[in-house]
């Protein structure tokens, strides 16, 4: 699914941006991305829940512990996962590098990699890329920050928000890179390498519950494929330079704070499920009145994941078939008889029976549409739950059955 987003120059006060090119990628595009805050920020994160975990995502978690940071480190093209040890002592190594020449304590650096899965991380071409991207930090590198950070991406993916606390302007900036491997599993949930930066000045409970009130309709509800990656990491980091009083979670301000995040983490998701590797559809999957919130999830991820609900979307079949059998074995409780399924506002099954038939042409312009919302009620109950999928296309299989040569 193409899209054209153009880029513009977005600024955080107090975070600086750097980037540089050292070899990774064989398009010879920038592969270094890195972040790098004045003073060391309040800092929270969320990780892959896959078992497998990449050097940095081990690294990460180690270093999530003091709850700040002033640094992020991001090399594209190498996922420095399932690499042993000497990944990690690589990872290591990369930080210390970067935190010598930031004059910075390296327990303030977080790593991120994202790209193949088993290959050794090249330490002296990376070394050259970070000492690189130390020199090239300036306030107005975010874009090449992002850059650096892509691999299959079509386009680069980035959002911002204002909001006024404590009479002071502040902004909510993020960048995210993604477009496969990407499912709901975080824990508390991740599904890509996205960073979500602010200057406002925020207690790390309150940007804990931020980002935990966010995750959900967000990074959480996308689904592209179904896997979930090794190395997936959303990280939020709060400098305090707009100095405003420090938001606590009972803030009267607080609510206008963490929606903008929720805004700025929901926009990133839905263009990281936009430019699904071979994507060119994007359905919004709606799941009311469901006996509890388990069960409107367990239908929304069994049609989000479904192969043969995700090519029929792609071909524009609209077919209900698929999608009641998806919900059928979802392991959700509800009656069958009971059900009604639209698409946009057409009605395609009504109390358990298929109405296709009689609402066809109706029916196949909605899935035509690039983005279109398929709503199933199950009269169970009144949990809800969402779901961001695109479908699956010949181009997907093509890309990715021959990811590596």
């Amino acid at each position: 699914m193409k899209i054209d987003v153009k880029p513009m120059t977005i600024r955080v006060p107090g975070f600086r941006f750097g980037a540089a090119a050292c070899g990774l990628k064989e398009s010879g595009k920038r592969d270094i991305g890195l972040i790098v805050s004045d003073v060391p920020a309040v800092a929270v994160a969320a990780f892959t829940s896959n078992r497998v975990q990449a050097a940095p995502v081990q690294i990460g978690k180690e270093r999530m512990r003091g709850g700040r940071l002033q640094a992020v480190l991001v090399n594209s093209g190498n996922a420095n996962a399932y690499t042993g040890r000497d990944g990690v002592r690589v990872a290591r190594e990369l930080c210390a590098l970067a935190a010598q020449r930031l004059g910075i304590s390296q327990r303030l650096v977080l790593p991120s990699s994202t790209g193949r899965i088993g290959v050794q991380l090249p330490r002296e071409t990376v070394r050259k890329g970070v000492l690189a991207a130390c020199r090239d930090l300036n306030a107005d590198g975010f874009q090449r920050a992002l850059e650096g950070i892509m691999t299959t991406d079509a386009f680069p993916k980035f959002a911002v928000e204002g909001v006024v606390v404590d009479g002071r302007e502040i902004t909510v900036a993020g960048m995210a890179k993604g477009a496969g491997m990407i499912a709901p599993r975080m824990l508390p949930h991740a599904t890509l390498l996205s960073y979500i930066l602010t200057d406002a000045s925020v207690t790390r409970p309150a940007l804990r519950k931020a980002l935990d009130l966010a995750l959900p309709q967000s990074f959480n509800a996308a689904v592209v494929d179904g896997d979930t990656s090794t190395n997936d990491t959303v990280l939020l980091l709060a400098n305090g330079a707009a100095r405003n009083r420090p938001l606590t979670p009972t803030a009267r301000e607080f609510p206008a704070f963490a929606g903008a995040v929720a805004r700025v983490m929901r926009a990133l998701a839905r263009m990281v499920v936009k430019d699904g590797e071979g994507a060119t559809k994007l359905i919004d999957i709606s799941v009311r009145r469901a006996r509890t919130v388990a069960d409107a999830e367990r239908v929304a991820d069994a049609i989000a994941r479904s192969p043969l609900c995700k090519t029929a979307f792609y071909g524009g079949d609209p077919y209900a078939g698929r999608i009641v059998c998806a919900a059928g074995y979802s392991g959700a409780n509800f009656d069958p008889n009971r059900l009604d399924v639209f698409l946009d506002d057409v009605q395609i099954v009504r109390r358990g029976l298929e109405t296709v038939g009689k609402v066809e042409e109706r029916a196949a312009k909605v899935v035509a549409q690039p983005e279109f919302t398929l709503t199933l009620d199950l009269h169970a109950g009144r949990a809800v739950a969402h779901r961001m999928a695109s479908d699956l296309s010949v181009d997907y299989v093509r890309f990715n059955s021959d990811y590596r040569t």
